[in-house]
């Protein structure tokens, strides 16, 4: 049996509009049957052409649906006019997701060359897919694991263990026996297919509660004060660019953090938290006698109080602007230690390609040019506190605060700046994928952004208090955690989910042209 509508082409529509409706901010309602009528689609097609503008039309249409603040960010960030900023939101669509037509052609060609057919044809349709969205790189690194999580459906705890890259291969292969279930739903075994899958998500969900429940108990605890200025793009841009607004920009940030210590007088605080380049001057030893940094260290030295505030930083090696975090302790002190940006935004902070073809710099001056920092190979350290710092979409990486956790950090701290992407979906997903690292490592993170979403999230995988958008905000946190944290599983097998669905898929291959080659013997 197979979805028969009047026009083929509105298949992988369909899939488009499934796949999208269950981004975040949107529950994952379809997220395990998302791809069947794209998969349909591709059964009922005869040539390869056909296969992969059915996979690019379903991808551009829930990209289109999941990702649309791309034409704010274009219009926000690159001053582009709207018109220009639709139409590079629409390219951006047809490009960002290749994964799905890569897997379509992949599945298609294995099939006229007779590697499978039947159960072992729709198996590779989804470990292929599966697989190549793991694999291929993306500007905003999306999997379909995170959506649980954006919902609070407990299947998500299960990250512990695959991470969820590993929990976003699970949800597409749910597809297949789906798929079975919809071929043979007017049969008794349709039935049963669909009862058996609906009882494997509900005992991952309870099995997901349990592993909440057996988590260690915390040792320790510490305050933060998250200190939200709500600084305008004009006013960042123009201090990059060394047009002022610096002390206007620090005037801000301390007013917001006096108000946010009056709202909090007589609770301890161990440290006060600030954005990313919330500090818009350098920090660096060398450059600690101007002006605006001894305004900033003597207001430390007054208010008593610790502070860890992204800032500008200078390589020596390159002489170039780095993204970085600093801590200043209670004595305004800038510690020596600091962390700086390894994870570049492509076309903000550096111009692909520009170190082998340094013309591209001339083309494009008005792109930053910022330095590239060691990445996640050291902590910072406060107090007795292991700090594990991330600047931004460095925590879109799991290997990065793997990394981190790796070297022992007792918690994770991020800080941000999503002032170019609207209110509507990005600052959501970004806060849930960056929240996530939390529950793959069990460490808890606190993430401080300059026009919000700011919150922290525990080991437990519990999100605290989120601030609101767009308004100034200082919010105390009490945050426990673990002394001496232990590896969770999928920091120790990091690459076990993927490298299992490889050799599956490896091994139905295989097999398949075993008998191709027994068969014409």
């Amino acid at each position: 049996m197979t979805l028969r509508l009047s026009n083929p082409w509105l298949l992988p529509i369909l899939s488009g509009f499934f796949i999208g409706t269950s981004y975040i901010p949107f529950p994952p309602w379809a997220s395990l049957f998302g791809f069947i009528p794209l998969w349909i689609f591709w059964e009922q097609q005869t040539r390869l052409r056909n296969v992969v503008l059915g996979s690019m039309l379903t991808s551009f249409v829930f990209t289109i649906i999941g990702f649309n603040w791309v034409a704010y960010l274009l219009h926000e960030f690159a001053h582009a006019p709207w018109i220009l900023a639709l139409g590079g939101m629409l390219l951006f669509a047809l490009i960002a997701h290749l994964f799905v037509a890569i897997a379509g052609a992949i599945w298609f060609i294995g099939k006229q060359k007779q590697l499978y057919t039947g159960w072992l044809s729709i198996l590779v349709m989804g470990l292929s897919t599966a697989l190549l969205l793991w694999l291929l790189p993306m500007l905003f690194k999306w999997n379909f694991g995170y959506a649980w999580f954006g919902s609070k459906i407990p299947v998500y705890h299960l990250a512990e263990y695959i991470g969820f890259s590993g929990l976003s291969m699970l949800t597409i292969l749910a597809n297949v026996p789906l798929y079975f279930a919809w071929q043979n739903r007017k049969e008794k075994q349709g039935r049963k297919i669909l009862i058996r899958v609906v009882t494997v998500f509900a005992l991952l969900n309870a099995y997901g509660l349990s592993t909440k429940a057996w988590l260690p108990h915390p040792d320790a605890s510490f305050n933060t004060l998250l200190v939200q200025a709500n600084i305008g793009n004009s006013d960042k841009m123009a201090v990059e660019f060394g047009r002022g607004f610096f002390d206007k920009i620090l005037s801000k940030y301390q007013a917001v953090t006096d108000k946010g210590l009056r709202e909090h007088a007589g609770k301890p605080i161990d440290f006060v938290l600030w954005s990313e380049t919330a500090f818009p001057s350098l920090l660096n030893k060398k450059y600690q006698n101007t002006f605006f940094t001894q305004k900033l260290l003597s207001y430390i030295k007054q208010r008593k109080v610790a502070l860890i505030t992204g800032s500008y930083g200078r390589d020596e090696k390159t002489d170039l602007t780095t993204n970085s975090l600093f801590i200043i302790d209670k004595q305004g002190v800038v510690q020596d230690d600091y962390y700086s940006k390894s994870i570049l935004l492509a076309f903000g902070e550096y111009i692909p390609g520009e170190e082998q073809f340094p013309i591209f710099r001339e083309w494009l001056p008005m792109v930053g040019h910022f330095g590239r920092g060691a990445g996640p190979t050291k902590l910072l350290s406060l107090e007795n506190y292991k700090i594990g710092a991330q600047i931004c979409y460095e925590s879109l990486y799991p290997h990065f605060s793997k990394s981190l956790a790796d070297l022992g950090a007792q918690f994770i701290v991020n800080v941000t700046n999503d002032s170019w992407y609207g209110t509507w979906q990005e600052p959501y997903q970004h806060m849930m994928m960056t929240l996530a690292r939390a529950v793959e490592i069990r460490r808890p993170l606190v993430r401080v952004t300059n026009t919000g979403i700011s919150t922290v999230v525990l080991a437990s995988g519990e999100v605290l208090q989120q601030s609101p958008m767009y308004e100034e905000w200082a919010g105390l946190y009490t945050v426990p955690y673990l002394l001496e944290p232990k590896a969770t599983f999928y920091q120790r097998y990091y690459g076990l989910m993927p490298s299992v669905l490889f050799a599956l898929l490896l091994l139905v291959l295989l097999n398949g042209l075993r008998l191709r080659l027994t068969t014409r013997s």
